[in-house]
């Protein structure tokens, strides 16, 4: 009887073994290490760095944009490497497809604007967005915190609509997306609960995008896009300094 439920049709493929153990090392580096709060604890660092007046906060989300960047595009890519066959750029770096749909990338970003705009609103994007809550110190701030910020999000992209989808994709097809999401929506937890919530969407609708078009960069220029504009719909709420 057990035998019959085995689908003989399934094949060993070991990348999703290792994509799924690549997923849980990760997360769990930059929960405990990337951790803002523990970079404070780093004693080897200068006091000014850690909790200076001027930049100590800034110093913070350096850290924390950096081993997003370590965990998700460093330490995949190394993986990949390994890998006989592979090659970085078949995980969504290809730019040609991105252009091609940029018209629906633009359309994807005007959609979600309203809602955007009404979650400003609220006291609970007030309360958490920007995260750098100097951003509207100086141009420089401001500058600097977005470009950290934009490099997060280019490292999460390609973790989970490139490495996590591409290296699933030919053992699980279509399902990969919903395997890639899991994680993602995960990932959202600490936000508000319609962020937590329109992150499953959002990952369905740009893992299938980025399968389409073998391209992450859709992905990066609709989450920036979007980022950039709630910093800029919350930053007047800020104290001055």
């Amino acid at each position: 009887m057990h035998e019959e439920l085995v689908d003989k049709k399934l094949t060993w493929d070991h990348r999703v073994l290792v994509v799924m153990l690549v997923c849980a090392v990760s997360l769990s580096l930059q929960e405990f290490i990337g951790d803002r709060g523990y970079f404070q604890t780093l004693d080897f660092l200068p006091w000014g760095i850690r909790h200076g007046k001027q930049w100590g906060e800034l110093w913070t989300f350096a850290w924390w944009s950096a081993w997003r960047v370590i965990g998700y595009v460093i330490i995949p890519s190394v993986v990949i490497l390994f890998w006989k066959g592979e090659r970085l750029r078949d995980y969504g770096w290809s730019l040609r497809g991105f252009l091609r749909h940029l018209r629906l990338y633009v359309a994807l970003y005007l959609g979600v604007l309203p809602l955007v705009w009404l979650f400003s609103l609220t006291a609970d994007f007030k309360r958490i967005y920007p995260f750098y809550r100097l951003a509207n110190r100086s141009i420089m701030d401001f500058v600097l915190w977005e470009l950290l910020y934009a490099a997060q999000f280019l490292s999460l992209e390609f973790f989970f609509r490139g490495f996590m989808l591409w290296a699933t994709r030919r053992s699980l097809g279509v399902y990969a997306i919903f395997v890639m999401v899991v994680p993602y929506n995960m990932i959202h937890y600490g936000k508000t609960l319609p962020e937590s919530l329109g992150a499953i969407f959002a990952g369905i609708i740009l893992g299938t995008i980025a399968l389409r078009t073998r391209s992450i960069w859709g992905g990066v220029f609709v989450h920036v896009a979007v980022a950039l504009t709630m910093d800029f719909l919350t930053i007047g709420y800020l104290r001055p300094r």
